[in-house]
C-alpha cells in the first residue's frame, strides 16, 4: 500500500491534495504535515513511497527538506509544490534532486500522472536495491580467520570514506572482492563500478581505453569515445594489476588523482571527473620502483590505504568454509543436488598447497562434485584434486 506525505502550510491546498489522492486510489495511505519542520521529523520516523512538499512554508521551507530528505533517505521521491511566484526555484529543486514540481492551483490530471509516475520510480528503485543485494552475493567475503576478519573490518571503516585504497596479495586470492565490497559499502554503491585489468590491455590500447579519445586521434579511431574514467564518474573504477600499466599511462593516472581531471587522446579538452580509485596488483610496487618500471609519486597517490590479502595457504581454517560455500554455489549454478564432503576429505584439502589460491580450491571443489559420488570421500581427493 503506497504511503504518501503531504507537506503543505496552507490547510486549503492541503485538503484538497488528499483529497484528490484518496479518491484517486483508496489503497494510497496518506498522512499531512503542517511545516516542514514538522514533515521532516515524520520522514525520518516513517518510511513513505511518496512526498509532497511546498516550496514556501514558515520554519523550513521546502528546499531545506529536500536538501535534508536526499541526505537521509534519498531513495523517496519528492515532488515540490510551487507557487506562481516559485517557478524558478521549482526548477532548481529538480537539480537537487526533486522528481518533479507541480503548481498551484493544482491541474488534476497533472498531479496524478506525476503521482503515479514518482511511485513506480520507488517501486523501480526498491527492485534495484533487492537486485544489488542478490548480486553482492557473488562477491561474498568467505572466512573467519584473523587475517579475513582484519580486512572485513577494515573495509568497514574505509568504504565510507572517498580514500584511494591498495590492494595487494597474489593471484587467485580474491582482490576484486575486497574491491566491489568497498564500492558496494560506499555512498557511491548507486554510481557504476568500472573494472579495468591493466595486464589484459595491450600498451599502445591501454590510454585510451581508460582516457578514451577523439576521431582521427590514430588508426581505427573512427568516432570519439568515452574512457573508463568518464563512464565510472559518480562511481568507482578498479584499475586490477596497474603494475602492468606502462609509465606513460601512469603519468596520466596521476594527473586524475592530482586534479580530477582527464584528456582523452589526441584532445587538449579537459574533462572533469569524480571517481573513487581502488587499485590491485600482484607486484611487489617497491621493487617495482627501484627498477624505474612504477612511478614513486602515483604508488603514494594510491597507496592511501593498504590492504594486503593473504594466500589461501595463510588462512587454511577458512577452507571448511570454503569448500561449503562453493559446493552450494556449483550445486545452485548445475542445477544438482548439493554433495558433502566428509570430514577426512576436507582435512586433506585443507593439507593441499594451494598455489592456485581460492581460484584454485573452487575449480578442485567444482571437478569433485563432477566426478565424486554422493559424498566426497578421502579417495576421491587422492584421486583428482592433484589432476
Amino acid at each position: 500500500m503506497p504511503k504518501i506525505l503531504v507537506i503543505e502550510d496552507e490547510a486549503a491546498i492541503r485538503r484538497v491534495l488528499v483529497k484528490i489522492l484518496s479518491e484517486e486510489n483508496d489503497k494510497y495511505e496518506l498522512e499531512e504535515a503542517e511545516d516542514g519542520l514538522k514533515g521532516l521529523e515524520a520522514i525520518k520516523n516513517e518510511d513513505y513511497d511518496l512526498v509532497l512538499c511546498d516550496i514556501k512554508m514558515p520554519k523550513m521551507d521546502g528546499v531545506e527538506v529536500l536538501e535534508a530528505v536526499k541526505k537521509i533517505k534519498p531513495e523517496i521521491p519528492m515532488v515540490m509544490i510551487s507557487g506562481h511566484g516559485d517557478l524558478d526555484t521549482a526548477v532548481n529543486t529538480m537539480r537537487l534532486g526533486a522528481f518533479d514540481y507541480i503548481s498551484k492551483p493544482p491541474d488534476l490530471n497533472r498531479l496524478l500522472n506525476t503521482v503515479r509516475n514518482a511511485l513506480d520510480r520507488k517501486e523501480l528503485v526498491v527492485e534495484n536495491k533487492k537486485l544489488k543485494r542478490k548480486v553482492s552475493k557473488n562477491y561474498e567475503m568467505v572466512g573467519e580467520s584473523a587475517a579475513i576478519s582484519q580486512i572485513k573490518d577494515m573495509i568497514e571503516k574505509v568504504a565510507p570514506t572517498d580514500a584511494r585504497v591498495l590492494i595487494t596479495g597474489p593471484n587467485g586470492t580474491g582482490k576484486e572482492l575486497v574491491a566491489h565490497w568497498l564500492h558496494e559499502k560506499s555512498e557511491r554503491s548507486v554510481g557504476p563500478m568500472v573494472e579495468v585489468n591493466c595486464a589484459a590491455i595491450p600498451g599502445e590500447l591501454i590510454e585510451s581505453e581508460l582516457f578514451g579519445h577523439v576521431k582521427g586521434s590514430f588508426t581505427g579511431a573512427n568516432k570519439d569515445r568515452a574512457g573508463k574514467f568518464e563512464a565510472a564518474n559518480g562511481g568507482t573504477i578498479f584499475l586490477d594489476e596497474i603494475g602492468d600499466m606502462s609509465l606513460s599511462a601512469q603519468a596520466k593516472v596521476l594527473r586524475a588523482l592530482q586534479e580530477n581531471k582527464i584528456q582523452r587522446v589526441g584532445s587538449d579538452k579537459d574533462i572533469k571527473v569524480n571517481v573513487r580509485v581502488v587499485a590491485a596488483t600482484n607486484k611487489n610496487l617497491q621493487k617495482e620502483i627501484e627498477d624505474g618500471k612504477f612511478r614513486e609519486d602515483l604508488y603514494h597517490r594510491l597507496a592511501v590505504i593498504l590492504i594486503s590479502v593473504p594466500g589461501l595457504n595463510d588462512r587454511r581454517d577458512d577452507i571448511p568454509l570454503l569448500i561449503e560455500y562453493f559446493s552450494e554455489k556449483i550445486a545452485e549454478e548445475q542445477g544438482t543436488s548439493k554433495k558433502t564432503f566428509s570430514d577426512k576429505a576436507v582435512k586433506l584439502l585443507q593439507e593441499y598447497d594451494w598455489t592456485g589460491n581460492i581460484r584454485e580450491l573452487r575449480n578442485v571443489v567444482e571437478r569433485l562434485i563432477i566426478l565424486g559420488e554422493k559424498e566426497v570421500t578421502e579417495n576421491d581427493v587422492k584421486l583428482f584434486a592433484s589432476k
